[in-house]
């Protein structure tokens, strides 16, 4: 698109992001849970890692070097990656954790007084769950659940048990973005009716659908767990099943969770609205991927609206125009009748006028082990940054916007304006959107998914309306025995 025909407020929007990135490139089933006193701030806590690929190592990191906490066990299914752990942990530590392939194992050992869960999505509710009902305490990364349900389940047996259940979104635990959020519930940029979040991440191909062998040192039936056992049909076994609707979320649940709670967050809601409605498709590639690489979620709160855009294709930066200035491709914008927030990385915001300047600036880092570390002491949930109810709610949307989604019916993508037609907002969001096609070579007579618009009733957490026939049950799943979330009767 030409700069001529760009809109006033998109080019407002890049020229924040040009600014606002600039700013923040400078700073850049088991047994009955037994009863957990309050720990002393000398008494050592003792944590079992599951999962410690990937994001998993973050968690070793983490908590490897800070007083009074312990690295007791490691969990994972597959026992190269999970010795390799060990072997750098007891090097830098001089101690040596205890290894796991089984979580439930692990959970018999009552001298652990804590899980934190990196695991592939579809493992993390059932993780958390079967470990708070041992008696441990749980940080579980982001999403909390890979479908709506298991993740209220967490949040129940969280409350039963008394538990500390920390989750993976640790932007709740920086200082400039939790200012930055203040700033915008408490009427700093006038009224706030819609938030933008943004999930500009370039995502190549995964290589061809096949049949392929899962490593030789990884114990598939384990790790597939409440999933169905299936073929393994592509080719990179660890990460690319972020790609696959049995155990991923596409990079919703993905990255996106992170901006999503953000703008749920500084919208200030607390249920799943009243409605949902998303479009896109996996475009301009084929391969064994099967999560959207191009989508838009649309979620109403009465007159509010936070709307989701994912690019998985090359995306530049968004610049103020006729700037070299570096831009943003993942953030947040609030968008408020005095003013814009802008929040480009994990822990900063900047604030806008209505013309585009810069008017203020929040910034700072956090310590978000260190927050649920202190609320394990505490024994009060409600000191938690990022207390699972948030971690549900904001993964709920994700779910939300996947379930839209894949009931949606393929059409070319040209004609998905006529199905916007007289909602401004939408439409002008689906221009970028064809817009960042285009640019891809993506013709549009391809093929996308325009999801069914959804009715909610958000605090119930059910749908409603004509469709609700055909998406209620995808706010679950058919788990494979013996891993199964219990319904809400059996927490």
């Amino acid at each position: 698109m030409s700069q001529q025909k760009l809109s006033r407020r998109e080019m407002l929007e890049r020229s924040m992001f040009a600014t606002a990135a600039a700013v923040a490139a400078q700073h850049a089933n088991l047994p009955v849970a037994y009863s957990q006193g309050v720990k002393s701030p000398n008494e050592t806590i003792r944590v079992a890692i599951t999962g410690v690929n990937g994001r998993g190592g973050s968690h070793v990191s983490e908590l490897k070097s800070r007083s009074n906490t312990e690295i007791a066990a490691i969990i994972d299914v597959d026992e190269a990656v999970g010795q390799r752990a060990i072997a750098g942990i007891e090097k830098d530590t001089g101690k040596r954790p205890l290894f796991f392939t089984d979580i439930r194992k692990a959970l018999e050992d009552k001298s652990i007084d804590a899980v934190s869960v990196a695991t592939p999505n579809h493992w993390h509710s059932l993780a958390a769950i079967w470990s708070m009902q041992a008696g441990k305490d749980v940080y579980v990364e982001k999403p909390v659940s890979h479908n709506v349900s298991e993740g209220r389940r967490c949040v129940q047996v969280a409350r039963k048990y008394k538990k500390i259940c920390q989750t993976g979104t640790q932007s709740r635990s920086e200082k400039g973005m939790r200012e930055a959020i203040e700033f915008v519930r408490n009427g700093g940029i006038g009224e706030v009716k819609l938030a933008r979040g943004l999930c500009y991440k370039r995502r190549g191909a995964i290589g061809p659908r096949g049949t392929y062998e899962p490593p030789k040192t990884l114990d598939y039936d384990l790790w597939s767990g409440p999933a169905p056992i299936k073929p393994v049909t592509r080719p990179k076994f660890h990460y690319d099943w972020h790609w696959q609707w049995e155990y991923g979320n596409g990079d919703l649940g993905n990255q996106g969770i992170h901006q999503m709670d953000i703008a749920r967050w500084g919208l200030g809601v607390s249920d799943l609205g009243e409605s949902v409605l998303s479009y896109g498709g996996r475009l301009g590639y084929e391969d064994a991927g099967e999560t959207g690489n191009t989508q838009v979620c649309i979620h109403r709160y009465g007159d509010k609206r936070l709307v989701f855009e994912v690019r998985g294709l090359e995306t530049p930066d968004l610049k103020a125009p006729k700037s070299d200035a570096e831009g943003a491709k993942v953030g947040v914008i609030f968008y408020g009748s005095e003013g814009y927030m802008v929040m480009p990385s994990y822990s900063s915001g900047v604030v806008f006028d209505l013309e585009g300047k810069m008017v203020k600036q929040f910034k700072g880092g956090g310590d978000h082990f260190g927050n649920f570390l202190a609320a394990c002491r505490s024994r009060n949930h409600e000191e938690l940054n990022a207390d699972i109810l948030e971690g549900h709610l904001s993964s709920a949307l994700c779910h939300l916007g996947n379930i839209s989604y894949r009931l949606g019916e393929q059409l070319p993508v040209k004609e998905i304006a006529k199905k916007l037609e007289g909602d401004a907002e939408a439409l002008e969001t689906f221009g970028r959107f064809s817009e960042h096609l285009v640019a891809n070579k993506v013709d549009l007579d391809s093929k996308a998914y325009f999801g069914l618009n959804l009715t909610l009733d958000g605090k119930a957490e059910v749908f409603t309306g004509p469709n609700a026939d055909a998406a209620n049950p995808m706010l679950t799943r058919e788990y494979r025995k013996p891993y199964v979330v219990p319904a809400e009767k059996d927490v």
